[in-house]
């Protein structure tokens, strides 16, 4: 009890007896102290008294499906931030292959009696996946936002990027540029946010009078070696132009056009999506569509703090638009 006393006293900053006093529900402490002592013991694993039990912790969760794509670390930056600004201390759960899963990881939030979860990506994006542990969430009555589209069924708040606008943004700007073979590198086909970029460059080949042909539609794997793959089917087949759906797509694409022997912007143009981290450090710098990451990240905060205090939300959808970022990876179609 010693120790227990002295670790949690030096994390939050107040003396031993304080923390004693929290730990026996003593008066003379401050709700926000109270709260503190609180987390601390979440943080360090120990369980609280029994006769805190009942209360929520001042946890969050944030579910992030992997770290590699730097647009999620700066997800957890600004919700991690957002989230201590409100007395949320985040709790990262990160997926990695063979490793926890999703469902397991809510597991374990719930039995850390959590405030909320804030899935950044995720299953719920995935037609196929399982989506049991979501209901449970729901069952539970936790209060949950989503980050990025998802299916139809999940009555959570969800913020997402308009996949729709980013995609009209990128093949307008491809056009203008003389470019008539434009090719898409999306994820899986159970991936929502793919089905509408797929659904929204069908119409703006259309608008244009022309059609998109399924031999110019590719799907892969979100990592840099699946955008490779993708987009060395789609040079074999004549493409000049490639929209990606993620930033790192968009790399694996730029590497197999210099595999292929062409030039990228000369002979092949290449869009990015989410305009992450160090795009424009790349060779050369990557034109993508931005995701206003600071107001998104801060938006799904809003709505999970509205949630922990008892206000109703609407569960639905809140879109925020894109940006196209021209850089240097586009230019105008070689002549035929």
């Amino acid at each position: 009890m010693t120790r227990r006393l002295a670790q949690v006293a030096k994390k939050v900053g107040v003396s031993e007896a304080t923390v004693s006093r929290v730990l026996n529900g003593k008066p003379g402490v401050s709700e926000a102290t109270r709260q503190s002592v609180l987390s601390a013991l979440d943080v360090l694993g120990y369980e609280r008294p029994t006769q805190l039990r009942g209360e929520r912790a001042r946890l969050v969760g944030l579910v992030l499906p992997e770290l590699q794509n730097p647009i999620f670390p700066a997800f957890a930056e600004v919700i991690g931030g957002a989230l201590a600004q409100q007395g949320l201390t985040p709790v990262l759960c990160t997926q990695t292959k063979g490793g926890v899963s999703e469902a397991d990881y809510v597991e374990l939030l719930l039995q850390q009696q959590v405030s909320g979860v804030v899935f950044a990506g995720g299953l719920f994006a995935q037609a196929d996946a399982p989506h049991d542990h979501y209901r449970l969430l729901a069952e539970r009555n936790i209060p949950v936002v989503l980050i990025n589209a998802s299916i139809a069924g999940l009555d959570f708040p969800c913020i997402a990027c308009d996949d729709a606008v980013a995609v009209e943004q990128s093949w307008r700007h491809l056009a203008s540029l003389g470019h008539e073979r434009i090719g898409l590198v999306l994820g899986p086909s159970d991936h929502i946010p793919s089905r509408r970029k797929l659904a929204a460059a069908r119409e703006a080949a259309e608008a244009a009078g022309g059609t998109l042909p399924d031999a110019y539609v590719e799907r892969a794997m979100f990592s840099l070696e699946g955008g490779q793959a993708a987009a060395t089917r789609l040079l074999d087949r004549g493409v000049t132009g490639i929209i990606c759906a993620s930033d790192p797509l968009a790399l694996g694409a730029v590497r197999a056009a210099r595999r292929h022997g062409h030039h990228v912007p000369h002979d092949v143009s290449v869009v990015g999506y989410d305009d992450s981290a160090f795009m424009t450090c790349t060779e050369p710098p990557l034109t993508t569509v931005r995701q206003p990451i600071e107001a998104m990240g801060r938006a799904a905060v809003d709505l999970l703090c509205a949630q922990i205090q008892g206000t109703e939300v609407p569960h639905s959808e809140l879109l925020f638009e894109p940006e196209l970022v021209v850089r240097g990876s586009t230019a105008q179609a070689a002549a035929r």
